[in-house]
């Protein structure tokens, strides 16, 4: 009894699974690398609108006569972010509050920051202060 012949196989039999693999493996490689882009974004947002926040609670609090930076550190303890640095300047009529918050970032990948800075600055400039006539 003869065995019945298998076809030849092509040269080229079985590339269409690598290839396929391939481009699979490559979108999610890319799509792995969108979504930490977009993570990093996201987070860089919330660094700056914290920022924002932490200043206009430090003018806030300068202005009710709490002290600037006991009011920036409240408001960062409350938004999730660390203050690093604040700073109060003029008067109860023209002042400028600055501050510099952190944003830990926990799951940063090796050659990525693990942490986003941000600045913002508040008060009121003379020229916003009322006059008399």
């Amino acid at each position: 009894m003869t065995r019945p012949r298998r076809p030849a196989r092509s040269a080229s039999a079985g590339n269409g699974t690598v290839l396929v693999a391939t481009v699979v493996g490559l979108s999610l490689l890319m799509a792995a690398a969108l979504a930490l882009l977009i993570s990093y974004a996201a987070s860089a947002e919330k660094a700056n609108a914290a920022a924002d926040l932490v200043a206009l609670s430090g003018a806030a609090a300068y202005v009710s006569g709490e002290g600037a930076c006991r009011g920036a550190g409240r408001a960062a303890a409350a938004n999730g972010v660390r203050l690093t640095g604040c700073r109060a300047s003029g008067d109860i009529l023209a002042f400028v509050v600055t501050v510099e918050v952190t944003l830990p970032i926990p799951q940063a990948l090796p050659g990525l920051p693990n942490q986003l800075r941000a600045s913002a600055s508040a008060g009121r400039a003379a020229a916003d202060s009322p006059t008399r006539e």
